[in-house]
């Protein structure tokens, strides 16, 4: 005895078929991203100059870059705040090159939880 697949499920397989290789393509896509990603630099330069921060998209950090007339040992806080707006900073850029790229990939498409 022969299965009938009703006429409206028909093709569908096919439509099912393409939608996995779109989903494995994106799947290549993201990895390489990534890869390339956690390697690229991103820097960041605050106070003028006066402390300049290197970090990987990784968000390991490689340089820090402070000049010496920034050191007051009168006011250690004034260097603590520009490290941590340094950090800040190029955390937030490298937030919004990685959304960027991988918007670029999903096509903006809201995928929780991957990235």
């Amino acid at each position: 005895m022969k299965a009938r697949i009703p006429q409206n499920m028909q093709g569908q397989g096919a439509n099912m078929n393409q939608m996995i290789r779109q989903a494995q393509k994106m799947q290549e896509e993201m990895t390489a991203f990534q890869d390339e990603f956690a390697s690229r630099e991103f820097s960041s330069s605050v106070g003028g100059g006066m402390v300049e921060l290197t970090m990987t998209g990784a968000r390991e950090v490689t340089a820090v870059k402070i000049k010496p007339e920034v050191i007051d040992p009168d006011d250690p806080e004034m260097l603590e705040d520009l490290i941590a707006s340094a950090v800040n900073e190029v955390l937030k850029n490298i937030e919004e090159a990685s959304n960027a790229g991988m918007s670029k990939i999903t096509g903006n498409m809201s995928m929780p939880g991957l990235f």
